[in-house]
């Protein structure tokens, strides 16, 4: 195993883009049992070992000073992290403390985005919700609430040197394409950016790049993640959550799925994409080995995406 990322057989995107993995394959924030048994060290011996630049923080990491020491040793960089604001139900002045320290870790770890959910209302993290059927929904007066409360956001953010990245997600009141749309059409560009995930917009409205070709200009961050539509087939016919969907494997890693992930790989390099492209899929890693699936990913990156 290398025990350092070797840049010279790391991956090596020739249009400038980085590729990373989200510490999600390895270890469930939501589930905390799931993958209990990986370690910080052991998701990075395996990004090292895999050849992934990056990767973004997760709930189970150890102090600051710790993470940041381990993923220098190995050469890995801390990307981002996620944030769940509660904006609208306890408003922004409520949520800048708690923002602000995660701005503070994340400036000290050397990261450049701060992903933002709002989570009023999510239905993402309950497992007695259907999660095809179920999402709460803004009334008029919220959207421009939300909208202001993102660009204090961001505002705090760009202080710490970063960008916040707003992740539309499943369960939550940023969803559709319809929703993300707006939501960037009432946030500042110069403030909000995206972080454009492949899986949520195709389990979402099951339009991949309807959302992309839509809000292009704004997107900063990058999650591709592949649906076996079979496992989405059976999770919607059981009326699943967002939590046991993807236990039953509704996720993987690109390649393993349906989505041609050449279609939004090429749009993101004819506008100049060049920033950090994670390779994400919630599963469990009892099931689904993140080493392996890691290498799994890291052959269909090489062969079908850096070629075009």
């Amino acid at each position: 195993m290398t025990f350092r990322l070797d840049p010279a057989t790391a991956i090596t995107d020739p249009h400038g883009i980085s590729w990373g993995m989200h510490p999600i394959s390895w270890r469930n924030d939501d589930i905390p049992e799931v993958g209990a048994y990986n370690t910080l060290e052991d998701m990075l011996l395996d990004l090292a070992d895999t050849g992934y630049r990056g990767t973004e923080c997760a709930g189970f990491f150890p102090a600051r000073e710790v993470v940041r020491e381990r993923a220098q040793a190995r050469g890995i960089q801390v990307v981002a992290q996620w944030f769940s604001s509660f904006i609208l139900r306890d408003g922004v002045e409520a949520v800048l403390p708690e923002f602000t320290a995660t701005c503070e870790y994340l400036q000290y770890l050397g990261a450049t985005r701060v992903v933002v959910s709002e989570q009023t209302g999510s239905v993402q993290g309950r497992r007695d919700v259907c999660i095809f059927t179920n999402k709460p929904v803004l009334t008029e007066e919220e959207w421009p609430v939300l909208a202001a409360g993102l660009n204090r956001l961001g505002e705090v953010a760009h202080e710490h040197g970063l960008e916040l990245v707003y992740h539309h997600h499943l369960g939550t009141v940023v969803q559709t394409k319809e929703e993300t749309v707006r939501l960037m059409e009432l946030t500042d560009p110069a403030k909000v950016s995206l972080l454009f995930d492949t899986g949520h917009a195709y389990v979402g409205d099951g339009d991949v790049m309807g959302l992309l070709e839509a809000t292009i200009d704004r997107v900063k961050h990058v999650h591709f993640k592949d649906v076996r539509p079979e496992k989405l087939a059976e999770s919607r016919a059981a009326e699943r959550s967002f939590l046991d969907s993807f236990m039953n494997g509704m996720f993987t890693v690109p390649g393993d799925g349906c989505i041609d992930f050449t279609e939004p790989y090429r749009l993101l390099l004819e506008h100049g994409y060049q920033q950090w492209i994670l390779v994400e899929a919630e599963q469990d890693p009892a099931v689904a080995n993140p080493h392996e699936y890691a290498l799994k990913a890291r052959a269909y990156i090489e062969s079908q995406l850096l070629p075009l």
